[in-house]
């Protein structure tokens, strides 16, 4: 296909393709005459990966260049590959390096340590939950931790169902994709079950009795 029908089926714009191809995210069409090259469904595939990681992931484009690198290195592990996908997506939070978040840092290590949980030194998503820690022991709710195994069971089963989703797939990209969009959108889809659950917990320890 020419760049104007890749341009059609996906709703990625000429110049933006041709952005992709010169940023290295996209790789170039196969060169038909001097100035034509033709499309395969290969680039309608790794276009919409793009647009998931932009638009879903919320990636930069130096982010989205380290995942792509990762989905074609044939040697890389595919565990490696949707590890390098997700920890793209974590937030990154500013805080300084103060004895509220080292305390922090200890109890996030002790929960990983205690539920026998396999992550690594430097983890976005371990920080990230450090820093929700300090923050929730700077506005005076530093008990919270009391509910973390709680947090910690439902979030294995989470995950587990994620993975059982992403596993149904089979090009990497659709598999890196699953785990973007999935983590992204999930992550939204689980904050609103949750807002509702509260409610409903909420009605039946609170509610007035009749």
């Amino acid at each position: 296909m020419r760049i104007g029908e890749l341009s059609r089926r996906t709703g990625v714009s000429v110049p933006t393709i041709k952005f992709y191809v010169r940023e290295g995210l996209l790789p170039p069409g196969e060169l038909t005459s001097p100035n034509q090259a033709a499309y395969g469904e290969a680039h309608v595939r790794r276009l919409r990966l793009i647009r998931a990681l932009l638009d879903v992931g919320g990636l930069s484009v130096a982010g989205i260049r380290e995942v792509i690198v990762a989905i074609d290195d044939p040697v890389r592990p595919l565990h490696l590959v949707l590890g390098e996908a997700a920890d793209q997506v974590v937030p990154r939070y500013e805080r300084g390096d103060g004895a509220g978040i080292a305390e922090a840092r200890k109890k996030t290590a002790a929960l990983i340590e205690a539920r026998g949980w396999r992550t690594y030194e430097g983890s976005p998503a371990a920080e990230a939950l450090a820093t929700a820690i300090a923050a929730l022991d700077d506005v005076g709710h530093g008990r919270f931790v009391e509910v973390l195994d709680a947090y910690a069971d439902a979030a294995e089963q989470v995950a587990r169902a994620d993975l059982e989703y992403v596993a149904k797939r089979v090009a990497r990209e659709e598999l890196v994709e699953s785990v973007v969009v999935g983590t992204v959108i999930g992550d939204a889809v689980f904050a609103a079950m949750r807002r509702i659950a509260h409610v409903d917990a909420s009605d039946r320890v609170f509610g007035e009795t009749t």
